[in-house]
């Protein structure tokens, strides 16, 4: 019965793709966001390529494959939008305990497409910063050089930010910025009495953005939690959970996401 299912909403997709409505629809969707602000910061927690997996029958790096495509689509709708700052969630600190070949696939696919991001000229025509956030040390050697390589060729832009959530969690990067504080007490360039909200900030991975608060955080596949995704910096972020796998993720989906962002009045606690 399951590929029953499956089959007709491939078919639905397709047809509705070969109509022509898709395209109207995405026209008019853009057309809508456009009349309002656009959130400033995006983040983004891509989510649900194993179960896309299990659910359409494929192997989990055919998953993982197909997931690594739509993140690039997902750098075109930034470019196309001009969202300033975007942070994708790729990889948790607990990802890093699956299987050693589920993660060496993993790992070779982020090579490859940060090696062809580096490469983008878009990248340097739009002057964006690119940034890894996380325990990078944990990673395989290459993907720290290439990640390294990527931070160094952009370092001076500051128009466009992509940041880059990955061997990431949220725990830890409060940890990390409590022992960083607890250093500068240490060393006596810091009193006790003067830690506060912006001090705390800049010791976060975030610190070198323009705004660390993401206005939107978006998380595909139905699930309705962060997963410790920006813990202090999503305390007043507006939250849209959409049904819908990583790897069947569209332009439309995003753009509808900005959409409910948009539909939101934002009282901040007031």
């Amino acid at each position: 019965m399951k590929m029953i299912n499956v089959s007709s909403q491939v078919l639905f997709e397709l047809l509705f793709r070969l109509s022509g409505f898709y395209k109207i629809y995405e026209r008019w969707l853009e057309s809508q966001i456009s009349r309002d602000p656009l959130p400033k910061h995006i983040a983004i927690i891509l989510d649900g390529n194993r179960r896309w997996a299990k659910y359409h029958f494929f192997g989990i790096d055919k998953a993982h494959y197909i997931g690594a495509e739509k993140a690039e689509e997902l750098l075109n709708w930034i470019y196309d939008l001009e969202i300033k700052i975007t942070t994708v969630y790729v990889l948790s600190n607990e990802n890093l305990e699956r299987e050693n070949e589920e993660l060496t696939n993993i790992y070779n696919l982020l090579s490859k497409k940060l090696t062809k991001l580096r490469d983008d000229n878009r990248i340097h025509k739009r002057k964006m910063k690119i940034k890894a956030i996380g325990n990078i040390e944990l990673l395989p050697k290459k993907l720290q050089q290439i990640l390294k390589s990527l931070e160094e060729e952009t370092s001076s832009y500051n128009s466009m930010f992509l940041n880059i959530a990955v061997a990431y969690g949220g725990q830890q990067e409060l940890v990390d910025a409590i022992k960083k504080i607890a250093s500068l007490v240490s060393a006596g360039k810091l009193n006790v009495n003067d830690i506060d909200k912006k001090i705390i900030e800049s010791c976060l991975y975030t610190s070198h953005l323009p705004q660390s608060d993401p206005d939107l955080i978006l998380r595909t596949s139905g699930e309705k939690r962060l997963s410790g995704f920006l813990l202090w910096q999503s305390a007043y972020s507006e939250l849209v959970f959409m049904d819908v796998f990583w790897p069947e993720f569209r332009k439309i989906d995003f753009m509808r996401a900005i959409r409910t962002y948009q539909n939101r009045i934002r009282r901040f606690g007031k």
